[in-house]
């Protein structure tokens, strides 16, 4: 939790930290990934069989690597838009026999060469989790039913048999799984009203807890302010009184996604437009708060978290998905990425995972070439919230001027402040306390008062370059990290279009 309070520019901006405040637990799952059969995220991305940098198994060793440094908790699979038309069965088995397909999301022709086990045996080698998106649009219940008993089940039944068959005698376990993705766009197809859906992702949601009760599912929203997702939670955050999801004791949803993109030509307003984000949170907590007192669920039944399972900095139309959505990010996007960061840490109560969208070449902070990886100016901040800003968030309160004018969206401004400096903080289990400031402001660095640092050694690392344009591309990055050190004393620089973590032992 982070407040604020809006001063004069002449001012001497302030920053006050309480590390003995300790607010919420960070979700780790926060700093999850996202891959889609969508341009070069899979096949050239993730998966380049044939190509020297790869495995054994064709999985790319660069990738993994970059994905064990940033310690990424999860990753979602294999859609976003892609899973309406997706029936994981071709995707399984010889791959000599599995069928091409058409692909309706992005127009192509999917060879289905990749698919579940491969996935799953690619988050083994990874470390990390995965998060499967069942197809909402032309599957079926049978086939949602069919892959979890694919995936999790020890029993002597027909799909878990086939698990067998392909080479995996040890349920995979998979724990998280999305009914449908993105059902409300007019773009998907097996668009629904938010009355079908509601209706089916309840019904959905019973017989798959019954057959897995282990399992969590997450309901599919829209951006969090919209009624679809007021509808929808209000019919399906119920109370399961008959125990059809095998426990009286717990709600069949664990949480609710929302999706929100921000983009924008002008500097300030990109840097400034993830807060509209923090906004959409706080809107679908009340929402779920609502839903939980008009269906009078009991306070002994957790609510459900939010999953912001896409996010990031996108404009569709710089870089169309169609085109394999690969977009060039400049200093200005790092610092909004960082911004976002900022949000879901300050937001820790309530946000249960978050995954930026996507995690190779696709919008994303990793760009793989024929030799090796780019790693993009939004890299740096996505590596250093992942690495440091873990553990508890803590309250802090900024006061500093704003940045007043127009924002993306419009309708931020009178709804959600805009300061130069935006802050959140955070203190791990080691003890290490965390302050990430980011100055948005492109000309302007800020000499601040920060109360409440310990006085000794503080490590500073800070993400900067030449300018809010600068880019990184193969063979010449220059936006990077810098590391350093301050003595906690007197006030602290943060520089122009910068991302700033101080860190100190409390």
């Amino acid at each position: 939790m982070t407040t604020f309070t809006n001063i004069s520019d002449t001012d001497t901006p302030v920053i006050s930290i309480n590390p003995a405040h300790r607010v919420a637990k960070i979700n780790d799952n926060v700093y999850g990934g996202f891959a889609e059969h969508m341009g070069r995220c899979i096949y050239g991305g993730i998966y380049d069989p044939g190509n020297p940098l790869s495995d054994e198994n064709g999985f790319r060793k660069d990738v993994i690597e970059a994905f064990k440094e940033l310690n990424c908790p999860v990753v979602r699979y294999p859609g976003g838009n892609f899973v309406a038309t997706y029936h994981w069965l071709d995707g399984v088995g010889p791959k000599d026999q599995r069928p091409p397909r058409p692909e309706l999301a992005w127009i192509g022709v999917e060879s289905n060469e990749f698919g579940t086990d491969e996935f799953l045996k690619w988050c083994e080698v990874v470390g990390t989790e995965p998060y499967f998106a069942l197809n909402f649009g032309t599957g079926t219940l049978d086939e949602a039913l069919a892959w979890v008993e694919y995936c999790n089940s020890s029993k002597n039944t027909y799909y878990a048999n086939l698990r067998r068959k392909n080479g995996r005698e040890e349920p995979y376990n998979v724990k998280y799984w999305a009914l449908g993705n993105e059902m409300w766009g007019p773009w998907q197809v097996g668009q629904m009203t938010k009355e079908d859906y509601a209706k089916k992702a309840y019904q959905w949601a019973k017989a798959l807890k019954l057959l897995d009760p282990s399992i969590q599912l997450i309901l599919c929203g829209q951006d969090g302010t919209s009624s679809w997702d007021a509808y929808v939670l209000k019919e399906c955050v119920k109370w399961d009184v008959h125990g059809l999801g095998g426990s009286t004791t717990a709600s069949l949803i664990a949480m609710h996604s929302i999706h929100i993109y921000t983009a924008s030509a002008a500097h300030l307003a990109n840097a400034t437009a993830p807060r509209s984000a923090e906004r959409a949170i706080e809107v679908t907590a009340a929402l779920i708060d609502l839903a939980r007192i008009e269906n009078n669920v009991p306070p002994s039944v957790p609510a459900p978290s939010i999953c912001f399972d896409e996010w990031n900095v996108w404009d569709p139309v710089r870089a169309p998905g169609e085109a394999g959505a690969e977009e060039k990010y400049t200093l200005s996007d790092a610092l909004a990425v960082a911004a976002w960061l900022n949000v879901f840490v300050r937001q820790a109560r309530r946000v249960g995972m978050a995954n930026v969208a996507q995690s190779v070449n696709v919008i994303s902070p990793l760009m793989t070439t024929k030799t090796g990886l780019v790693k993009q100016t939004t890299w740096w901040p996505l590596l250093l919230f992942s690495r440091f800003m873990r553990g508890h968030t803590v309250a802090a309160h900024v006061a500093c001027g704003e940045y007043e004018g127009e924002t993306a969206p419009r309708w931020m401004r009178g709804t959600v402040a805009t300061p130069w400096l935006d802050v959140s903080a955070a203190v791990g289990e080691d003890g290490w306390v965390t302050l990430a400031v980011v100055n948005v402001h492109a000309e302007r660095a800020f000499e601040t008062d920060v109360q409440g640092v310990k006085e000794g050694v503080v490590k500073v690392y800070t993400v900067e370059g030449p300018g809010v344009d600068a880019v990184n591309v193969e063979g010449k990055e220059e936006v990077g990290v810098r590391e350093s050190e301050w003595d906690g004393r007197g006030k602290f620089t943060f520089p122009k279009a910068s991302v700033t973590l101080l860190r100190w032992k409390a």
